[in-house]
């Protein structure tokens, strides 16, 4: 008997420094088992300092990869990231609309809204916002943005505790998405000083997720690894409160194993998967 594997695909720019992006997504399906396809919608030039440069792939090369895969693997699961341009959000959800008709969807859809880089890149361009709004939001079962992509979506200034974190989520809901998980890890409140706090908004009510903040300048690709953490797991069979909760787990493990590791000069990535060095090698060299 042949037995059939989970699959995810994740849609999302490439980040040449390893730590997010595709790079990040891929690492976390395969450290979960979760077997990941991917589409590329952008390259960049970049490391643990600096974006130095961004080149979108193709239009009609965005839309082949996503169709080819959707055509053969059994996805059940879509992780959306990078989008980077108006066009590219256009050709995704023109790419995933036709498959979403009907009374039973194949497949669900998280979105990390990314719009900066850990290195505060800007990695969207003009009317970027206005075409998520249009056309892609809707598509959307669980939106994952920061706390400033909350802001700039729903046009609020930024949150400055959970009350206002919940009430711009459900100005979220409005916009489409059927869940919004809204993540407080920079929340300056007096409550989120030694908790990262996260609320999951749907329309039956605010789900609550705090886990104890961690010390650590290595948080590259952070959102990257939670959004493509819960679409492993809704993969696998959670629904949606358990796999946020279960991903914040993943995410707080993997930021511990990464907390003492040198990659660049900068800040460096999570470590999803356990970190083997080889011998004669030490992690933390001059």
């Amino acid at each position: 008997m042949t037995q059939l594997t989970p699959i995810a695909l994740t849609i999302a720019g490439s980040d040449s420094g390893g730590g997010a992006g595709i790079q990040a997504d891929l690492k976390t399906f395969a450290a979960l088992g979760v077997h990941g396809a991917s589409a590329i919608t952008a390259l960049t030039a970049q490391n643990t300092c600096v974006v130095q440069a961004i080149c979108a792939v193709p239009l009609g090369m965005v839309r082949a990869q996503i169709a080819t895969a959707l055509a053969d693997f059994e996805v059940t699961a879509i992780k959306i990231g990078m989008l980077a341009s108006a066009d590219n959000v256009a050709i995704v959800a023109e790419t995933l609309r036709p498959l979403l008709r009907g009374k039973r969807r194949p497949f669900v859809i998280v979105y990390d809204p990314v719009m900066v880089a850990s290195s505060g890149d800007r990695l969207a361009g003009p009317g970027f916002v206005a075409a998520l709004k249009a056309r892609l939001l809707p598509l959307v079962d669980c939106l994952t943005p920061n706390l400033a992509e909350a802001a700039t979506l729903s046009g609020a200034p930024l949150a400055s505790n959970e009350d206002e974190m919940a009430d711009q989520g459900r100005a979220l809901l409005k916009l489409g998405p059927r869940a919004v998980l809204i993540k407080g890890g920079h929340l300056a409140s007096e409550e989120a000083i030694d908790l990262a706090i996260d609320l999951l908004v749907t329309p039956v009510g605010v789900t609550r997720f705090a886990a104890p903040r961690q010390t650590s300048t290595n948080l590259h690709g952070t959102g990257c690894t939670l959004s493509s953490a819960i679409a492993a797991y809704l993969v696998l069979g959670a629904d949606l409160p358990e796999a946020v909760a279960r991903a914040k787990d993943f995410v707080g493990a993997a930021i511990a194993r990464g907390a003492g590791v040198r990659i660049g000069a900068g800040p460096g990535p999570l470590a999803q998967l356990p970190l083997r060095v080889p011998p004669g090698r030490p992690v933390d060299r001059p």
